[in-house]
């Protein structure tokens, strides 16, 4: 005589998953979430800077501006930063106006801003280039972006610790009511992307913030949702 259909579902976020892979699944089973989890040293970065400045007139405002960017794109390129590893955006031009009370709107100038993406693959130098930003007439940091040069293998190794955790909990279950796992029936996957670790620097930061850039850690996650069938 057949077992009695068995299913048993383990972890607290699991309920759409249980409630649409449940109602498919006509044999024994039980039902898993794998987490993984993996730990990297970041060894690369992404920052974003802009200069704005306001003129009495646009073409000034631009000149301003360009000098600037140029400035800063010719040092990174002194210092060996690939042509491709900044981005430089077109530039934006708004006029300014003063609201007087009750009277019409007067141009006061215009304000010119660009921004700048670079990508520093040697995390050792992040501070130098901000540094520079700063010295070349560069006004705002938006923000900093650690990341890692090998991210696929760490993605891997976060996935085969979350195909492992799934198996674990399978065979524990099962062991716990009398039963065996006798192959999977449905793997749902869906690929995690990691965050890079974001941080913020002050116009006036001290050169020991760059300690931090190495001292920071980036976590890596996924997940895998796994139907195992149960021996009959």
């Amino acid at each position: 005589m057949k077992k009695q259909l068995l299913a048993v579902v383990l972890g607290c976020s699991a309920l759409g998953f249980a409630g649409t892979a449940a109602a498919n699944v006509t044999v024994p089973h039980l039902e898993t979430i794998g987490s993984g989890e993996v730990t990297a040293q970041p060894d690369m970065a992404e920052f974003s800077v802009a200069v704005e400045e306001v003129r009495g007139t646009a073409k000034e405002a631009k000149l301003a501006v360009d000098k600037a960017v140029t400035a800063f794109v010719e040092r990174l390129q002194a210092k060996s930063v690939e042509r491709g590893d900044i981005q430089s955006a077109n530039i934006s031009l708004q006029p300014q106006y003063h609201y007087p009370k009750d009277k019409k709107p007067e141009l006061t100038g215009y304000r010119a801003s660009r921004h700048i993406t670079v990508t520093v693959r040697d995390l050792e130098q992040l501070n130098t280039y901000l540094d520079n930003a700063l010295g070349d007439g560069i006004n705002r940091i938006n923000n900093i972006q650690l990341k890692v040069s090998n991210e696929a293998e760490y993605v891997e190794q976060a996935r085969q610790a979350a195909i492992k955790d799934a198996k674990e909990k399978a065979e524990s279950l099962a062991k716990g009511f009398g039963e065996k796992i006798d192959g999977v029936w449905r793997i749902t996957y869906q690929v995690s992307h990691p965050r890079p670790v974001m941080m913020r620097m002050a116009m006036d930061a001290a050169p020991e913030t760059a300690a931090t850039y190495q001292d920071a850690q980036i976590t890596i996650r996924d997940r895998v949702e796994v139907v195992f069938k149960l021996e009959e």
